[in-house]
């Protein structure tokens, strides 16, 4: 069925080839449609990509060079020169790596590609948060009150952000995604915050430049989809709200926004369509704004691209938002005015990122072992770059899929999220499936109790451990038994076809129960959960199952470390990782996935992990920030200091010898754009530096030896 809006005529005059300059799942996004419209696409890959989903789809792909983004997906003449063997007509940015470059931009229309996206100028205004900020207040566009100006020296910013009062947010002038941000909650945090960020941004952006706004709490983040032609038309898509944010990076987004009068939403649309126009905008576009608890809307910044979020609007206009991107790139009219716009429904997203949420959401990497996604319906979308055996590698953004449900109504539509969650089942990476199940529950997101502090404010409500331990361990234990039952069978059957002196298949010495002459059969399966950082007098819990083998299925006696020993009777049947069981007589099913180190069970929409060691070495807790952050690690207080997560060590900030002090930085490591710094946890003398700059290092590597200082007694 075509989408509202469609003109597939509108595409043959300029190209039919096309480069998608992006990789995972938005550049699957772009090749879908792309193809669909019989342009022909073309992929681009790194080291770390070369069987990615995005390549296979593709007519064509080709080579970019090593992992690392700076020499892969941000090496934007590698990039043109392959555009030109292609021979390709038109460049599709994506979102993330070059997409709001202007210069990569420029690059393209001095070669001669159609850079899809808007124009040099309109990228290189809004690139520029504070440049941004004199345009719209010259449109007349609500701002937060502070400070925008050029003159950057520490004094001037000083009395700044005394004028302006607190707590306020400093921001990087070319930042974004939730970089090169930080509040400040009074005078005395002023100039260290300020040395902190200007380092990230430095680092992040390659410009220090600052600007300060008053931080208003208790506010939502909402934002306007826009689209301007060439032909002078602009109009806007409704809105989305995405206040539920962790560090400033969304979690949840949802379309339209909810509980927003029906005169803020026209106001707010006819205030970002004004934007747009103030800089004669064209394509796509997002501006953001925050909206208090006053009914006062205030600008925020305008990001020249496609959002990470658009699939919300797509659902609720039944739009192809990346098909209007063709039409306008080719030169075409909007294929719709404002009054013909129709809003159906409501949509939410959420973003199915490979992260430890017990170890505050530090970026996780490693193989999907096992993959089963919700079916895809009307009602149900998923948009991802992974399939099933895939590696999530530290190099990129650690998102996985993005989710996305549809219904006639909101409470509808958090059912079918709740509904898709439960049916979302991933081992072998921890992801944050969990959380986002705990968070669609919570009752202030249900009522619409919305605003950017959300997910602080009701902490306690996504911490909550699954009541239901006993079954996930009676499912690993079964799922064990009966795998080591077939695995010894068919060590059986090759011994058999070996040595025929066991013929007789009900003989006692053919079984493979586990059966010992006068004796149960019985196998001890020790199991143990992970460490949970969030609650540190939770230490990591251990269990011990007896699995007695009946005539007729098992008695199973579970050892509690808190409990007094507990017995079931169980009747099971195990096909491929359905587990299918009568326990006391209560039919349950759950899928189960078996490693070597460890077992997923999902049941009843939770998934639990557990171990199967009677000890699992747990890395002290990191406190993850954006990509430059300075926020310290602090390891367990130990001669051996070890790595948080798989990644890349940054820089060794330490040598063997030297005297360090306790919080000392020793180590800066990267995965995932995200970066944190591992300090010392005691004074002491370094007596090893085990890996160096630019070296990849596993979860739980030794990075530093570390022998303490000698604890002097004061007592006389």
């Amino acid at each position: 069925m075509p989408h509202q809006g469609s003109a597939p005529s509108l595409l043959s005059r300029l190209f039919n080839k096309v480069l998608i300059a992006n990789r995972g799942e938005i550049a699957c996004r772009i090749i879908e449609t792309a193809q669909r419209l019989g342009i022909t696409c073309v992929a681009i890959y790194s080291a770390a990509d070369a069987n990615a989903r995005h390549v296979k789809m593709a007519d064509e792909a080709f080579y970019l060079g090593p992992a690392p983004a700076t020499e892969s997906y941000l090496n934007s003449q590698r990039i043109l020169d392959i555009a030109q063997q292609a021979n390709v007509q038109a460049i599709h940015p994506g979102y993330g790596f070059l997409s709001e470059n202007a210069a990569f931009a420029q690059a393209c229309a001095d070669q001669g590609f159609i850079f899809i996206g808007p124009s040099v100028d309109a990228i290189t205004t809004m690139g520029s948060k504070s440049a941004a900020k004199v345009i719209m207040t010259a449109a007349n566009v609500p701002l937060v009150p502070g400070y925008h100006g050029k003159a950057q020296d520490e004094p001037t910013l000083q009395q700044q952000s005394q004028d302006i009062g607190y707590p306020q947010l400093l921001k990087a002038v070319y930042g974004g995604g939730g970089k090169g941000m930080r509040i400040v909650y009074n005078a005395e945090e002023f100039s260290q915050a300020l040395a902190t960020t200007k380092h990230e941004a430095m680092a992040s952006f390659g410009n220090d430049d600052m600007l300060i706004e008053r931080y208003l709490t208790k506010t939502r983040h909402v934002e306007i989809q826009i689209f301007s032609d060439s032909h002078g038309n602009c109009i806007y898509l409704s809105q989305r709200d995405c206040s539920i944010q962790r560090r400033h990076q969304k979690v949840l987004e949802e379309a339209p926004a909810p509980a927003l009068p029906q005169a803020i939403q026209v106001a707010m649309g006819e205030t970002a369509v004004a934007a747009a126009q103030a800089i004669n905008y064209q394509g796509a576009g997002t501006v953001e704004f925050l909206y208090d608890e006053q009914g006062q809307f205030y600008f925020m910044e305008m990001n020249t691209r496609l959002q990470v979020e658009h699939p919300v609007t797509e659902m609720i206009t039944g739009l192809d938002l990346v098909e209007w991107q063709l039409y306008i790139a080719n030169g075409a009219p909007l294929p719709l005015t404002q009054t013909q716009v129709k809003i159906t429904g409501h949509a939410i997203e959420v973003r199915i990122y490979a992260e430890d949420t017990d170890k505050d959401f530090i970026p996780a990497s490693g193989r999907i072992a096992f993959l089963n996604q919700p079916s895809a319906s009307r009602h149900v979308r998923i948009d991802t770059g992974v399939v099933a055996s895939d590696e999530i590698s530290p190099y990129y953004d650690p998102m996985i899929a993005k989710l996305i449900v549809w219904d006639h109504t909101r409470d509808l539509a958090i059912v079918r999220l709740q509904t898709a969650l439960a049916n979302y089942k991933i081992a072998g990476i921890k992801t944050n499936i969990g959380f986002l199940t705990q968070l669609s529950h919570v009752p202030a997101l249900q009522k619409a109790e919305l605003n950017t502090d959300f997910l602080q404010t009701h902490a306690a409500l996504l911490s909550v451990v699954p009541e239901n331990i006993n079954y996930a361990l009676l499912f690993a234990a079964l799922a064990l038994q009966l795998q080591a039952k077939q695995s010894k069978s068919d060590t059986y059957t090759l011994d058999n076809a070996i040595n025929n002196s066991i013929k007789d298949s009900n003989s006692p010495w053919a079984q493979t129960t586990g059966w010992r002459l006068n004796q149960l059969a019985i196998n001890t399966i020790k199991l143990a959960t992970a460490h949970n950082e969030q609650n540190k007098e939770q230490e990591q819990h251990q269990y011990s199952l007896d699995v007695t083998t009946l005539t007729q299925g098992y008695q199973i006696k579970l050892h509690s470390y808190a409990n007094e020993p507990q017995e079931y009777q169980v009747h099971c049947e195990l096909l491929g990782n359905e587990l299918t069981a009568f326990i006391d007589g209560h039919r349950v099913q759950a899928t189960v996935v078996v490693s070597a180190l460890q077992v997923t069970i999902f049941y009843a929409g939770n998934t639990c992990l557990l171990f199967r060691k009677t000890a699992k070495q747990i890395t002290p807790q990191p406190v993850m920030q954006n990509r430059t952050s300075t926020t310290n690690i602090n390891t367990a207080v130990d001669t051996k200091i070890t790595a948080p997560m798989n990644g890349v060590i940054v820089s060794v900030l330490c040598q063997p010898k030297q005297v360090v002090e306790a919080g000392e930085p020793l180590v800066v490591m990267e995965a995932m754009k995200m970066e944190c710094n591992i300090t010392a946890p005691t004074a002491g003398t370094i007596t090893a530096v085990c890996y160096q700059d630019g070296d990849m290092v596993e979860d739980g590597a030794e990075l530093i030896q570390l022998t303490p200082s000698p604890i002097l007694d004061n007592k006389e």
